[in-house]
């Protein structure tokens, strides 16, 4: 329905093929390995439909961010693994956004979102839009979308953040931290606008980027 509508960015929540599944009798079926074949209907889709999808998958020890479009496969490890989490993952040990046809992708993967580092590296490495996916539980949605709110404001970017439907409230922010869709607790299809000369205007009338002092922080 998405692509029926012209979308060309579509994004999905954290470990949406599989979820948290730790049942030792199902660890073959919720790991993938490369060339990772649980993502070979969504390389038909970027074939077909010439779009970019974002989500993230399980491979052993690592929860994998990744970008796929017609030209390949770009992975990203989540950075910062949560609680019980780190009996099961190890976090990733380096941050840099993923380059497309369609900018510089800011990927981080729901805990993530807690350490405004991790935007904030991606933002000065050239990253033009932020993309967050997430299993954020609904008791926390509050703190879920304050905290997409405040990535997107202080680092003026886009910000695409996609929750599971039982955590509910994703989001499209622009770059000026107005809020363009929100979806409910159920699940939902969100369309928002990716506008990066938004982002160069908010970047001009407020610079904060030129007037940071990171040689006293």
């Amino acid at each position: 329905m998405a692509l029926a509508k012209g979308a060309k960015i579509l994004v999905f929540p954290e470990l949406f093929l599989t979820g948290f599944c730790y049942e030792p009798s199902l660890q073959a079926t919720v790991n993938d390995f490369p060339p990772y074949p649980t993502l070979d209907p969504f390389r038909a889709l970027a074939q077909e439909h010439e779009c970019l999808i974002i989500g993230s998958l399980r491979s052993e020890s690592q929860n994998l961010g990744f970008c796929l479009d017609s030209e390949g496969l770009e992975l990203r490890s989540k950075i910062h693994i949560f609680g019980p989490e780190k009996e099961h993952f190890k976090g990733g040990d380096f941050i840099s956004p993923v380059s497309t046809r369609w900018g510089m992708v800011g990927l981080q993967i729901c805990y993530d979102l807690r350490f405004p580092e991790v935007a904030r590296s991606l933002a000065l490495q050239g990253a033009d839009f932020l993309v967050t996916t997430a299993q954020f539980p609904a008791l926390r949605s509050h703190q879920w979308r304050t905290l997409c709110l405040a990535r997107a404001i202080e680092n003026q970017m886009p910000h695409l953040a996609c929750n599971w439907a039982q955590g509910g409230s994703s989001l499209i922010i622009n770059a000026m931290g107005e809020v363009l869709a929100e979806a409910g607790s159920d699940e939902a299809l969100i369309y928002g606008e990716v506008n990066l000369a938004e982002r160069d205007h908010a970047r001009h009338e407020i610079p904060c980027f030129f007037d940071r002092r990171p040689e006293i922080y």
